[in-house]
């Protein structure tokens, strides 16, 4: 009876030793993200159906807090890829010689104003996101304030105390807010149309958030009545049953891309490679589209609900270098006017 014990030991142990040496095999990817936390599991299962032996570890965080962090880690490189971040924002590390290009099998199918134009691109696009107000019907019935048509309407001193948007130094969103903004209404080094609206906003801002979703997600739950977002949040708070209508601003949207690049230094390039392939096919363009009116895949991406059928067309024309080149100058000037009602970080 002992020595059957012994022998079961010794069989189990065997199998653990077989698991843990199969475990081993897989090969471990450091991919940093900016993608909402509720999109990851999709995305990594869609993966691992067609690459079973590459397991993805994510670093998650808004944009501007991952941009951050792959510049200060540029001497000494961790991510093996990044995926789902800004495309102004690998514009800026492509410039600061941080990613290595390569032309994923399915890059002839993304649109050419999708990705870099370089060949081979130093990064793709995957999905465009855009801004969104929430506007809480309920409680703007309560203070009687009205549903706005309008960027310019947010300046009106009936929404004073009523509106949070994303800070644009650690959120994507914000950032492309704010880049539209100076698009549509004039940059001129700070003196421009685009900072005096932002002066005007700024009046009416209760809060700057350090998230995209944050502000519609407080608009959802009513503590305030407008919460500058982009479409993603908006439609899936409103899906849930929040009592949102979904506004898109008549002068233009803000909007960016979350797109794909390898990081130079990666030890593990195959695999980064074979992530890449994936982000950029059809199969990945399908779950894009669940969650988003524009994938970089024209015709894949079903139609939204409570998104405009010209959404594509209310998108400001982005310059993806001006993004990349000014956003140290833009966010300075916005920090020294603006900064002083951000939440204070956990």
């Amino acid at each position: 009876m002992r020595l059957s014990k012994i022998a079961k030991t010794l069989a189990l142990a065997g199998l653990l030793v077989f698991v843990g040496a199969a475990s081993a095999q897989k090969t471990q990817l450091l991919v940093y993200t900016a993608l909402e936390t509720d999109q990851l599991k999709a995305y990594q299962e869609g993966f691992n159906k067609t690459n079973p032996d590459i397991e993805i570890k994510w670093v998650r965080d808004s944009t501007g807090v991952i941009t951050a962090k792959l510049l200060a880690e540029k001497a000494n490189p961790q991510a093996d890829a990044v995926m789902g971040v800004a495309a102004s924002s690998l514009a800026l590390l492509d410039k600061q010689g941080m990613l290595i290009p390569y032309a994923p099998l399915n890059l002839d199918a993304i649109m050419s104003q999708y990705r870099d134009k370089k060949t081979p691109p130093a990064w793709f696009g995957m999905d465009v996101w855009g801004a969104t107000v929430c506007f809480n019907t309920v409680e703007a019935q309560k203070k009687n304030i009205p549903k706005p048509e309008s960027w310019q309407d947010l300046t009106k001193p009936v929404y004073k105390g009523q509106v949070v948007m994303p800070n644009p130094a650690s959120s994507g969103t914000g950032y492309f807010d704010v880049v539209a903004w100076l698009t549509l209404f004039g940059d001129q080094n700070g003196k421009g149309g685009g900072w005096k609206y932002m002066d005007g906003l700024h009046a009416n801002i209760a809060q700057y958030t350090h998230s995209g979703s944050k502000p519609c997600n407080m608009a959802a739950s009513g503590e305030f009545v407008v919460g500058i977002s982009f479409e993603y949040r908006a439609n899936a708070n409103k899906a849930k049953g929040a009592p949102i209508d979904l506004v898109f601003p008549k002068e233009g949207l803000g909007w960016d891309l979350e797109a794909f690049a390898i990081h130079k230094g990666t030890k593990k390039l195959d695999a980064a490679k074979n992530l890449a392939d994936w982000a950029s096919s059809k199969d990945a363009m399908l779950l894009y589209g669940k969650n988003f009116a524009i994938t970089a895949q024209p015709g894949v991406a079903a139609p939204l609900a409570n998104v405009p059928k010209d959404y594509e067309q209310r998108l400001v024309k982005l310059d993806f270098n001006y993004a990349a080149d000014q956003r140290e100058r833009i966010l300075a000037e916005w920090t020294r006017r603006y900064d002083g009602k951000t939440e204070q970080k956990k």
